[in-house]
């Protein structure tokens, strides 16, 4: 049905008990593009994450990774995907080189130690201790860790929590160079400005259901992304969605005073769909639970 994906997901679910954590996900990745799973903590991203990689079992429904189902991948396949967790619990008496020189003896067609060092800038660093690193310059280890294998699909677990703005940046552009390698890309974030980055499609998962899936530009529709003028007058402030602001600007009477007009960003059209969305805390409170 998909020919050309390299994720496939068709009514993905995940139950613990009574609690549905992921309920009835559907979503393809095409070969080569960055996709973002988007959604508040608590909505069923990890988990939805980890049941792709083969960490969880799911209750129904199905996945192909490479077209393999996870749970029945063999070593082959795993060194087919790289994934770099939130958290990684590094060998940090390790140096960079001799982390990756370790790592790299587990594929079958590793990158060259040195070359994957200097992909992810960290050359000068070679030989620190990973303990000795700052947060961003040890992410981009977890990075190089991920892409050691030459791995066909990439799952990125918000890799810039905790970054500083210039830290992001960089990675970004690191992550921009994965991705122009060809390699296919699952990423997870809370920054809506990373997702515009970063993502070719994304989907917006809230209390473990998918509300929506579609290209960065388009995701809400057309009607979310209607342009909002704001004004105030002496009955108050107002608020109107128009697609032709400059015109209904130009028939208002009077001088409008605090005048705006707004173009919905991702991120206002992501609050108004999780808004009215209860988010279940199943997959905070059951993230040790055993799949």
């Amino acid at each position: 049905m998909h020919p050309e994906a390299a994720v496939v997901v068709d009514g993905l679910t995940k139950r613990y008990g009574a609690r549905t954590v992921v309920d009835d996900v559907s979503f393809a990745i095409a070969q080569g593009e960055t996709f973002a799973l988007l959604g508040p903590n608590g909505a069923g991203k990890s988990t939805t994450v980890e049941m792709l990689e083969g960490f969880r079992t799911p209750t129904s429904g199905t996945a192909r990774v490479l077209g393999v189902d996870p749970q029945r991948g063999d070593r082959g396949w795993r060194s087919r995907i790289g994934v770099v967790l939130q958290s990684s619990g590094q060998a940090g008496v390790l140096t960079v080189r001799e982390i990756l020189t370790h790592f790299a003896r587990v594929f079958p067609d590793a990158r060259d130690v040195d070359e994957t060092i200097a992909a992810v800038g960290l050359t000068e660093h070679a030989q620190r201790r990973v303990s000795k690193l700052s947060g961003g310059q040890q992410r981009r280890v977890d990075v190089a860790l991920g892409i050691m294998g030459r791995p066909e699909v990439l799952f990125l677990d918000e890799p810039t929590t905790g970054f500083d703005p210039q830290a992001r940046r960089a990675f970004w552009e690191l992550i921009r160079g994965v991705a122009a390698d060809g390699t296919t890309i699952l990423l997870t974030t809370h920054y809506l400005d990373e997702a515009e980055q970063l993502a070719d499609r994304a989907g917006i998962i809230a209390g473990g259901r998918l509300l929506a899936l579609d290209e960065i530009g388009r995701i809400g529709g057309a009607e979310a992304r209607t342009p909002i003028v704001r004004w105030s007058d002496a009955a108050g402030r107002h608020e109107v969605r128009t697609t032709e602001p400059a015109s209904f600007v130009r028939g208002l009477r009077g001088e409008p005073v605090d005048l705006e007009i707004v173009r919905p960003s991702l991120e206002d059209i992501y609050l108004s769909m999780i808004g009215e969305v209860e988010v279940d805390d199943a997959e905070l409170e059951l993230d040790e639970v055993a799949a």
